[in-house]
């Protein structure tokens, strides 16, 4: 099915995951990857997208790119989160059944399960309860994604496979303070206020739980699923649609998280948390004994990866 001389195309191929999965791809002898920056292809244009899967005719798909942000963008530009995201997932996936990709690989967030879920969330629990409301727009594009792909895989019978990673961090992260993610975000500011000698302030109580994964295991993950055989796949899953909650099994408070960044960058100074900002989910740390059972675990700790990540900021 899948062999060296398969095209693969990964939109997204810049971004955080789509670069790591490229260097992946490429480290293990697969040269014929497409892609395509943003300037050259519009994947919210429905046209553009149909016309370069019906030049370029891939084999396999990765879907990897997305409108992604931390609380405060989710806050400022849920239109754009919700707008955005879902025209990319339905023009790939819709050009995906078109054009019979072998196997197409979507990637969701752990976001998309309810805020009031038992722990650790299984795939289960997807639409069984609310939203958070810090990112209910972004989650809510993941989950029509989701759903189209439930309908192809069920009604066309195409080969789909729906990944849901936990908080992603890695070094092609967005560091820009005020549309990060948490690590990125919490690294730049320890970085800043030791060059600038002034102290850090953190959004929220510090009490919420979170679980971390390097982008480089989620690579492996995504490897992992789009070379392993179907049948193993539909069993696992009961033939229903194959969908895999990608963790570390590693989590952290976020309290201890700024603690860790604070000595990794021995950072000096004041640190305070302000409770005016939400804590987003209080914890939403993932089941994924499903995907293990592909085979595959992280293996980046959360120390090791922060100490490289920093590093390469330094």
């Amino acid at each position: 099915m899948l062999n060296k001389s398969s095209k693969i195309y990964i939109p997204g191929h810049n971004g955080l995951v789509g670069k790591s999965v490229c260097n992946l791809l490429l480290d293990h002898g697969y040269k014929n990857l497409l892609y395509k920056r943003k300037k050259e292809l519009n994947l919210t244009d429905e046209k553009k997208v149909d016309s370069f899967f019906k030049k370029e005719k891939p084999d396999f798909l990765i879907i990897c790119a997305a409108k992604v942000g931390g609380i405060l963008e989710n806050h400022t530009y849920p239109m754009e989160f919700l707008l955005d995201n879902f025209l990319i997932q339905k023009n790939l996936l819709i050009a995906a059944k078109k054009y019979n990709i072998k196997r197409t690989i979507f990637l969701g967030s752990s976001c998309i399960y309810p805020k009031e879920s038992k722990i650790p969330i299984k795939e289960s629990y997807l639409m069984t309860g609310r939203l958070e409301k810090t990112n209910e727009s972004y989650a809510l594009s993941k989950i029509m994604g989701i759903k189209l792909s439930e309908i192809l895989y069920e009604k066309y019978k195409k080969d789909i496979i729906c990944l849901m990673p936990t908080n992603i961090y890695g070094e092609n992260d967005n560091f820009d303070i005020k549309s990060s993610h948490v690590i990125p975000g919490l690294i730049s500011k320890f970085l800043l206020a030791k060059k600038n000698n002034s102290s850090v302030k953190i959004w929220g109580s510090g009490k919420a739980i979170r679980e971390f994964l390097h982008v480089d295991d989620l690579a492996n993950a995504i490897f992992t699923v789009l070379k392993i055989d179907k049948n193993k796949i539909s069993k696992i899953c009961k033939n229903k649609l194959p969908i895999f909650n990608v963790g570390s099994g590693e989590s952290v408070t976020i309290k201890k998280l700024v603690l860790l960044i604070k000595k990794i960058t021995k950072f000096k100074g004041k640190v305070f948390f302000d409770k005016n900002y939400p804590d987003g989910t209080i914890n939403k740390n993932l089941d994924s004994t499903k995907i293990k059972k592909l085979n595959w675990k992280a293996k980046i700790k959360l120390s090791m990866g922060l100490k490289k990540l920093i590093k390469s900021r330094n």
